[in-house]
């Protein structure tokens, strides 16, 4: 429940609550809170057995846990009735990674040699941005009407 609580913290929450309440009253403080606890934990497992026995001998194996996403999909997939793993095995995330990045360099190389030996490289083999790009030939437009729009 306080797993991110360093032992620091804890030591300036133990100062903080003795000097708020005082030393004499921290002592019935601490019992009022760990009896309030001790209730609501036998309320949540009366009412969970009151659930469990509801439901029936259908549902003696559930587990409140299983309402958790998280949980409910670790449980299927070691439970691998659907053949998960197998699919999941088959499938090999960083193999296609290192294929992408093949591919990826490889046109990057080809496109570097290719753009060493031409007017707008810069250098160091580097393009450069501030020149304008060769325009194209004009391609002939149909004429307009604007009768016909």
């Amino acid at each position: 429940m306080f797993s991110d609580i360093g032992p620091l913290e804890v030591v300036a929450l133990i100062i903080l609550a003795v000097l708020v309440f005082g030393p004499d009253k921290l002592p019935k403080l601490i019992q009022d809170a760990s009896r309030t606890i001790r209730k609501i934990r036998e309320f949540s497992d009366s009412a969970k057995a009151d659930i469990r026995s509801e439901l029936g001998p259908e549902f003696k194996d559930f587990e409140f846990e299983d309402l958790n996403p998280k949980t409910f999909i670790r449980k299927q997939l070691d439970n691998d009735e659907l053949g998960l793993k197998e699919i999941r095995n088959g499938f090999d995330l960083k193999k296609e990674m290192a294929e992408v990045t093949d591919a990826v360099h490889g046109r990057e190389s080809e496109s570097a040699s290719g753009s060493e030996g031409s007017s707008d490289a810069a250098p160091g083999g580097r393009i450069d941005m501030t020149k304008k790009a060769e325009q194209a030939p004009a391609v002939e437009r149909p004429p307009f009407d604007a009768d016909a729009t």
